[in-house]
């Protein structure tokens, strides 16, 4: 598949790497659930802007992320982020997210990572909200299993609306044991296997991150967004 974004991927990882080493510490746990090699969908609670760094960081691994369209809307980000592997999604739906999701597709089935947020946007509240069905769609579309994570502490590096994260603090990815969809084979268009699915991973990514659970979508439209996520490609942070 020919590279359709990340061309500063590896130059993201010569510099964020030490900096990130020297700024923060991150405390991974699980990293032994992530396959060598092959496609997998990586779904994490989603609290800071420092998320997609903090878990991309944490991998062996490349991983690309779908991030929401209106980060092409800002010039700080517009490029930036899709040169180190964003993917851009629009809240809107229709044929634009259709896009994007082939685009995830595409990625996994050529044997990457891919992170996905569940909740589909940054929790304003610190809890973990009730998840969208893109990822079980995904799953289901591409066979690759789904591997549910809890990031602690970044939301008191880098709050929502803190324009700069605060340095020297513990962060920590936790990644769990991966939830396979292969007794749903064939039912990608079955609702009600969809909300298990997802219920099931959002069940796993509560355990992980210790978050109290809400049964709310923390989008302001509950059938907006497909599938959620964002990316940022770094190497792993000791």
């Amino acid at each position: 598949m020919g590279r359709e974004v990340g061309q500063l991927y590896d130059v993201a990882r010569a510099v964020l790497d030490p900096l990130f080493a020297f700024l923060w510490r991150i405390e991974v746990e699980g990293l032994e659930h992530v396959p060598d090699e092959g496609g997998a969908i990586l779904a994490p609670n989603h609290l800071s802007v420092l998320d997609h760094f903090v878990l991309a960081s944490s991998l062996p691994r490349r991983i690309t992320f779908v991030g929401k369209a209106e980060y092409m809307d800002d010039w700080k980000t517009k490029y930036l982020f899709p040169a180190l592997g964003m993917i851009p999604i629009d809240r809107g739906g229709g044929s634009a997210a259709n896009r994007a999701l082939d685009a995830a597709a595409r990625v996994l089935q050529s044997g990457e990572l891919f992170g996905i947020y569940p909740e589909g946007t940054r929790s304003r509240d610190g809890r973990l909200h009730k998840g969208h069905t893109g990822v079980a769609r995904l799953a289901l579309r591409t066979g690759c299993p789904i591997i549910p994570v809890g990031l602690q502490g970044t939301l008191e590096v880098q709050r929502p609306d803190s324009p700069l994260p605060k340095p020297f603090k513990v962060m920590r990815v936790r990644l769990g044991r991966p939830l396979s969809t292969a007794r749903f084979e064939g039912q990608a268009r079955n609702k009600l296997a969809l909300r298990e699915i997802t219920d099931e991973l959002m069940y796993e990514i509560r355990a992980l991150s210790g978050q109290e659970y809400v049964d709310t979508y923390a989008t302001k439209r509950a059938e907006a967004i497909p599938a959620e996520t964002t990316q940022i490609p770094v190497a792993a942070v000791v």
